[in-house]
C-alpha cells in the first residue's frame, strides 16, 4: 500500500460516516475551504490541518458527530466565530472541526424570569439587541461583540468593557445543555434565580474551552435595561496618575460627601461605574492614526469612566473631581449619548489600531489587583524598552485587566523572537504582582506553560483528572490548556 493510503482510507471513512447523519452541505472537505477554519486570531499558536469541517444545525447532529468521533477515535475541535486570542479554536492534524455558527437561534426570551435561552452560534450583539426590545440587558460585551458568539464567550469565560459593574460571562450562565464526548446529552444548572443542587457543573464548563463537552444550549440571566450611560474622558500626564485615579474611584476610603447636582448624595470613593477603561499614549495615537478620532495625542494616559445610573451626570462630576485630584490635566464629560458612544468607539478600536502599526500583534491578557495597576503599566513600559518594541496598553482598569499589546513585524524573525520573549516577561510580571495570566481570553495553546506555573503541579493534576472524567479518550480540543 502506498504511503499515506491508510490516512486517505481513514479520512474517507470518517467523511462517509459523518454524512450519514448530516446534510451534504454541512460536511466540508475542500482544503481551500477547510483551511479557513484551522485557527483563531492568536499569534504564535501552532495550527494543524483538519480532516473535515462540520456545521451542524441541531443537537442531534452534534451528537452524531461526537458518536462518530468516539467510534473512530478522531479528535474534535469545537469552534465559534474564531475571534479568540489564545489559539483555543486552532485545529489539530486530522481532526473534525465542529463549527457551531449555524446553531444561531434565540429560542426564548422571558421578561418575567429574566432569562434568554439560546444556541451557541448566536452572536453576542444580536442577543443584546433582541433582549433590548423587551427592556432587558445582557451585560457581557467583549470588544468583538459584533462578531463573537455566545458559545465562544462561554468557552473562554469572556469579559468586556462593562465587567467592572456587571461581571463576566460566568455570572450570567444559569444552565447548559452539553453533548459529551461519547454523544450523550447532559443538562446542567437551572432556570431559577437560585439553585444549589449538587456540584456546580455549569460553572465547570464555563471557561473550559471546549475540552469537556460541546455546549448546544444555554440559559442566560438577564437584567433590566439600564439608562443610557454617559461617559467622561480624563487626560493624565502619566499612566501612574491615571492609575491613582482608578484607585480613588474604586476605593472606599474617604467617603465624605461631594457637592453634586441632581441629588444622589455623592462620596469621594467607592463608586460603581459601568465602565472604567484606560488607554496609554501608544494606544491613543494608534487609534487616531487609524480612524482620525481626534483624541488628545499629548496625553500620556486617557481614562474613560461611565455611569448608567439615573444621576449619571452627577456621578461623572464626582468622578471628575477625583480625576482632577489625582492630577488629570483635563476632564471632559460627554453631554449626550452620541458623544459617549464616540468615546467608546475609540476604546473598541484600540486592538485593531495597534495591530495596524506593525501588521501583527501579541495581545496579552494579564489581570492584576487594582492596587498593582500602576506597577504593571510601568513594568510593561520597561519591557518594551528592553526589547526595543512598541507595546501599547489598553485596560479594563476598573477590574485590573490589562491588555499589553506587543506590535511587531511577523516577517522579521528577530523582531518576532523579541515579541515572544517580551510577551512571556509580561506574564511573569503579572504573576509577580499577584495577578493571573488571563482575565478573559483563556489559555488555549498560547499560555499552556503559564497555566502550569500559575496553578502549580497539584492544580494541573486535578484539572487533568476532571478532563479524564468527561473525556477519557482525550478527543475534545486536544493540546489545549495543559
Amino acid at each position: 500500500m502506498a504511503p499515506g493510503c491508510d490516512a486517505v482510507i481513514m479520512s474517507r471513512t470518517l467523511v462517509e460516516l459523518l454524512q450519514d447523519g448530516l446534510p451534504a452541505e454541512a460536511v466540508l472537505t475542500d482544503p481551500d475551504v477547510t483551511s479557513a477554519y484551522s485557527h483563531d486570531m492568536a499569534s504564535f499558536c501552532a495550527a494543524g490541518v483538519p480532516a473535515v469541517v462540520v456545521l451542524p444545525r441541531t443537537v442531534e447532529q452534534v451528537q452524531h458527530v461526537m458518536r462518530t468521533a468516539t467510534a473512530l477515535r478522531v479528535p474534535v475541535v469545537p469552534q465559534g466565530a474564531r475571534t479568540g486570542l489564545s489559539g483555543a479554536a486552532n485545529a489539530s492534524d486530522g481532526c473534525i472541526v465542529l463549527s457551531l455558527v449555524k446553531m444561531n437561534r434565540i429560542l426564548e426570551i422571558s421578561p418575567v424570569d429574566r432569562i434568554a435561552v439560546v444556541e451557541p452560534g448566536v452572536v453576542n450583539a444580536a442577543l443584546s439587541r433582541a433582549v433590548g426590545e423587551h427592556g432587558l440587558y445582557y451585560p457581557p460585551d467583549p470588544s468583538s461583540w459584533e462578531m463573537c458568539t455566545i458559545g465562544g464567550n462561554i468557552g473562554t469565560a469572556s469579559g468586556g468593557l462593562c465587567c467592572v459593574k456587571y461581571g463576566v460571562t460566568a455570572e450570567y450562565v444559569l444552565g447548559l445543555d452539553v453533548v459529551l464526548a461519547d454523544g450523550r446529552l447532559m443538562s446542567t444548572g437551572r432556570r431559577t434565580v437560585k439553585g444549589v443542587a449538587g456540584y456546580d457543573l455549569t460553572r465547570l464548563f464555563v471557561g473550559s474551552e471546549g475540552s469537556l463537552g460541546i455546549v448546544v444550549r444555554a440559559v442566560l440571566a438577564l437584567r433590566p435595561k439600564p439608562p443610557q450611560q454617559l461617559v467622561l474622558a480624563a487626560e493624565f500626564a502619566s499612566a501612574g496618575a491615571a492609575c491613582d485615579a482608578v484607585c480613588a474611584i474604586m476605593g472606599t476610603q474617604g467617603r465624605e460627601a461631594l457637592p453634586r447636582k441632581g441629588g444622589g448624595g455623592g462620596r469621594a470613593g467607592g463608586h460603581v461605574p459601568s465602565l472604567l477603561e484606560l488607554m496609554d499614549r501608544t494606544t491613543v495615537r494608534a487609534v487616531n492614526a487609524l480612524a482620525n478620532m481626534g483624541l488628545p495625542e499629548t496625553t500620556e494616559a486617557l481614562l474613560l469612566a461611565a455611569f448608567d445610573t439615573p444621576h449619571a451626570a452627577a456621578d461623572l462630576a464626582a468622578v471628575g473631581a477625583l480625576c482632577e485630584a489625582a492630577g488629570a490635566t483635563q476632564v471632559v464629560p460627554a453631554e449626550d449619548a452620541a458623544e459617549s458612544e464616540l468615546l467608546l468607539q475609540a476604546r473598541r478600536l484600540s486592538l485593531t489600531a495597534l495591530e495596524a502599526l506593525k501588521g501583527a500583534t501579541m495581545i496579552d491578557d494579564v489581570c492584576v489587583p487594582r492596587s498593582a495597576l500602576a506597577r504593571m503599566l510601568d513594568g510593561v513600559e520597561r519591557i518594551g524598552q528592553k526589547y526595543g518594541l512598541t507595546i501599547g496598553v489598553c485596560a479594563h482598569a476598573g477590574d485590573g485587566n490589562t491588555h499589553p499589546t506587543v506590535c511587531f513585524d511577523a516577517a522579521d524573525a528577530d523582531e518576532a523572537r523579541r515579541a515572544r520573549e517580551s510577551f512571556d516577561e509580561i506574564m511573569a510580571l503579572g504573576l509577580e504582582l499577584g495577578g493571573t495570566i488571563t482575565g478573559e481570553h483563556g489559555v488555549g495553546v498560547l499560555k499552556k506553560e503559564w497555566l502550569a506555573r500559575e496553578i502549580g503541579p497539584v492544580g494541573v493534576e486535578m484539572q487533568r483528572a476532571v478532563k479524564a472524567a468527561f473525556d477519557p479518550q482525550h478527543l475534545l480540543n486536544p493540546g489545549k490548556l495543559f
